[in-house]
């Protein structure tokens, strides 16, 4: 097995994920911007930790130059980090939106441009996209999380065109619902309403399906909601 870079580890799905890819026998880069709250999962996965801001291009330079150094084929780089500014249109700070959609967005294609040099040099890879509702339906007073998420589904569409005949595989995971979190009550499955929040291990096993999809049929893009959310 190759490797495999998570860019905005921490809990929940990405350290579902991680433990997975562990467990088939991925070597493991962790990247975010305080890596200090990996300790555990870094010891569970055997993972290198590297400090990371998303929108800054030498920080991604230096996430892959580190993968370089791991001496294993990159087999599969995720991108798990997004940012929200919620208010009106008219009361938002346009510095925070700024910082928003260059998280969102812009780290996003600074990952794919790095993931896609050296796997278009080997001839296969996955770039996996974390995705929302958002980048598919704009809702109110959530037009900087809009515009990064749509950024992002653009990005993957574009990439799936584009490195799909190279043998490149891109995915983008619609997370249509809360993801559950035992550590935020709001996040917790309602007792009389089982199975209502995203389970991230199961989030996980989707990404893991699609990373085994036989080329003769492809897909780019999953939606994963809870059976009771609403389209």
């Amino acid at each position: 097995m190759g490797l495999a870079v998570i860019i905005g580890a921490g809990e929940g799905l990405s350290a579902s994920l991680a433990h997975k890819l562990h467990a088939r026998g991925h070597k493991l880069i962790l990247a975010a911007r305080n890596i200090d709250k990996l300790a555990d999962l870094q010891k569970a996965t055997n993972a290198k930790l590297v400090s990371c801001d998303a929108a800054d291009a030498s920080d991604m330079e230096k996430v892959f130059a580190a993968a370089d150094d791991m001496g294993e084929p990159l087999e599969i780089a995720v991108y798990n980090p997004s940012a929200r500014v919620r208010g009106s249109i008219t009361e938002l700070d346009p510095e925070a939106v700024k910082s928003a959609v260059l998280i969102t967005g812009y780290g996003a294609f600074l990952m794919a441009q790095q993931a896609a040099k050296r796997m278009l040099a080997n001839g296969k890879g996955n770039i996996l996209f974390t995705g929302a509702s958002a980048g598919v339906k704009g809702y109110a007073n959530s037009s900087t999380f809009a515009m990064g998420k749509f950024a992002l589904r653009g990005l993957a569409q574009s990439l799936a065109r584009e490195l799909h005949p190279k043998g490149i595989h891109i995915g983008h995971f619609v997370i249509d619902g809360g993801i559950r979190n035992t550590n935020r009550p709001e996040r917790i499955d309602a007792v009389d309403n089982p199975d209502s929040m995203l389970d991230p291990e199961a989030i996980a096993d989707s990404y893991l399906h699609f990373l085994d999809q036989p080329r003769s049929s492809w897909a780019w893009e999953i939606e994963l909601r809870p059976w009771v959310e609403n389209f």
